[in-house]
C-alpha cells in the first residue's frame, strides 16, 4: 500500500504510470528500467526510440523521422528534439539539454537539384559517445560524431566530428579546451 508517509514509494508509483501510458501510446517506443518521465514525450513519422535504464527525461522531449533513436542509460533529456531519418545513437551518462539532433538536410544543397526530393545525400548518422554534455541551443547536424568526455557549449554548431574529451563551441565550432588525461 501507499501511503503519504512514504514519498518515494508514492514518485516510483508515477513514474511506472508514466512508462506504462507511454508504452501503450507509442509502440516503437521502448523503455528500460525506471526510466524517469518528468514532462511528456512525443514521437512522430514512425520513429522507433529505445531508451536506456534510469535515463531522467524533462520538460518535452520529441523524436521525428522514419529513422531509429537509441538512448544510452543514465542520461538526462531537458527540452531536447532529436530527427532521425537514418540512425541516431547517444551513449550512457549524457547530458542533452535544449539542444537540436537532427540526422537530414531535409533538402540538397546543390542549385541544380534543390528544389529535387531529398534522397539518400542529405542523410547521415550521428554517433554521441558516453558521457557527452550538449549545452542548450546547440545544433548537432548530420554524419557527426561526438567524442567520449566532450562538451558541446550553448549554441555551437556542430557539423563535424569532435575528438574524445574536449570543450567545442562556436559556429563553426573549435576546441577551446582540451582535457588532460
Amino acid at each position: 500500500m501507499i501511503s503519504v508517509r512514504n514519498p518515494s514509494a508514492l514518485i516510483r508509483l508515477v513514474f511506472a504510470l508514466k512508462r506504462a501510458y507511454y508504452r501503450l501510446r507509442y509502440p516503437r517506443l521502448t523503455l528500460g528500467r525506471d526510466v524517469q518521465i518528468r514532462g511528456r514525450i512525443r514521437l512522430r513519422r514512425g520513429v522507433s526510440v529505445t531508451i536506456g535504464d534510469r535515463t531522467r527525461l524533462n520538460k518535452r522531449v520529441r523524436f521525428a523521422g522514419p529513422g531509429q533513436v537509441r538512448i544510452g542509460a543514465d542520461c538526462l533529456l531537458n527540452d531536447t528534439w532529436i530527427g532521425a531519418w537514418t540512425t541516431v545513437t547517444v551513449g550512457d551518462r549524457c547530458l542533452l539539454s535544449d539542444c537540436e539532433i537532427v540526422d537530414n538536410t531535409f533538402h540538397n544543397v546543390d542549385p541544380a537539384r534543390r528544389h529535387d526530393p531529398p534522397g539518400p545525400r542529405t542523410r547521415a548518422p550521428i554517433v554521441i559517445e558516453d558521457n557527452v554534455w550538449i549545452g542548450s541551443h546547440a545544433l548537432v547536424l548530420k554524419g557527426v560524431r561526438i567524442g567520449r568526455d566532450s562538451v558541446v557549449g550553448a549554441g555551437t554548431v556542430v557539423r563535424a566530428d569532435v575528438p574524445p574529451r574536449v570543450v567545442v563551441i562556436g559556429n563553426p565550432q573549435q576546441i577551446v579546451k582540451r582535457f588532460d588525461d
